[in-house]
């Protein structure tokens, strides 16, 4: 799960990426208004973390940029103001939701996990495909009521951005994107891609779990969804 902050105060940048990486989630990070709008042109997020006094601007900026661009991104602004109008304005824009620093960043964690099921997962922890159950919440992907062993982060992010994907076919770059952010610019191959697709489908394979994923030569990957029964 892909999360752009866009905060001007570096400690506070770092503070959350800190605490956010742990959980599984790639930080791609943002200092001023223009940055964020680079960044959110190049990539696809689940989650954008806005702070809306900006040195260059105003972050409510980056939600109308959202919307003219079709992103599908949920924003939670994180602003040191309270004022009535900036809320129901964030909200108005399509926020989808208001923090107020300071704030635990516990806190902070559980609305992104919440807007983030809401968003992809119906508002529901698991994402169930016949006797696959993918634990989104713990990290954990089971079949047939049995714990698959051994998934590394990795593995579980790739699986859920595949599943998650509905059929749509995901290039090469878009899953290092994903999987490694920026520094995928900087990769001579795709070769971690395949060793992931390789070493998670084996795993899949060796607990019993039917091939959901599909090479498209030249193309990249998908993630098909059996019919109970197949």
């Amino acid at each position: 799960m892909r999360i752009l902050v866009v905060e001007d105060h570096i400690q506070l940048q770092e503070s959350i990426s800190l605490f956010f990486k742990p959980q599984g989630y790639l930080i791609d990070k943002a200092t001023s208004l223009e940055e964020a709008k680079e960044k959110i042109h190049l990539y696809e997020y689940e989650c954008v973390l806005l702070d809306i006094g900006l040195p260059d601007g105003n972050g409510m900026e980056l939600i109308r940029s959202l919307k003219q661009m079709d992103k599908e991104s949920g924003v939670i602004i994180i602003s040191a103001k309270n004022a009535l109008d900036d809320k129901l304005e964030g909200l108005a824009l399509g926020a989808d939701d208001y923090l107020v620093k300071p704030f635990a960043l516990a806190e902070l964690s559980m609305r992104t996990m919440a807007l983030i099921r809401r968003k992809n997962f119906d508002g529901k922890n698991e994402l169930v495909i016949g006797e696959l159950i993918i634990n989104i919440k713990d990290y954990q992907i089971s079949y047939q009521r049995k714990l698959i062993p051994n998934i590394t982060r990795k593995e579980f992010q790739l699986l859920l951005l595949l599943a998650g994907a509905k059929n749509r076919v995901l290039s090469k770059m878009a899953i290092a994107e994903y999987l490694l952010g920026e520094s995928a610019d900087l990769m001579d191959n795709f070769d971690f891609v395949y060793a992931h697709i390789k070493n998670l489908k084996k795993k899949l394979k060796t607990a019993g779990v039917p091939n959901h994923i599909e090479t498209v030569y030249g193309l990249g990957y998908k993630f098909i969804h059996h019919e109970a029964g197949q």
